[in-house]
C-alpha cells in the first residue's frame, strides 16, 4: 500500500546555535523538496531561534526528516501532521 503524502507542520527549537545551526540548514537543504514553507524567527531575549516548516510528505518520509533533526545535540523538535 502506498504511503500517502500529507500537509505537516514541524516545529524546531535551535538551542546552540553556534553548533546546531549549520547542521539543521544542511539537513533542511537536503530535505528541500518536502518543505513547501519556512519561517525562522531568533529569539534573542531566551538565546534560542525557533524554525517552523510546512512540509508535504509521507509520514516515513516526515520521521525520517523529523528523527535526523531531533539527533541534532541542541535542538528539540515536534511534529503535526494536519491533513
Amino acid at each position: 500500500m502506498e504511503d500517502t503524502k500529507r500537509v505537516s507542520v514541524i516545529g524546531i527549537v535551535v538551542f546552540d546555535r553556534e553548533k546546531a545551526a549549520e547542521k539543521v540548514n544542511t539537513l533542511l537543504s537536503q530535505y528541500a523538496h518536502l518543505i513547501v514553507g519556512r519561517m525562522g524567527i531568533p529569539y534573542r531575549e531566551r538565546g534560542i531561534s525557533v524554525i517552523a516548516l510546512i512540509v508535504d510528505a509521507t509520514t516515513d518520509e516526515l520521521g525520517a526528516l523529523t528523527g535526523k533533526l531531533g539527533k541534532i545535540n541542541g535542538v528539540k523538535v515536534k511534529s503535526a501532521v494536519t491533513v
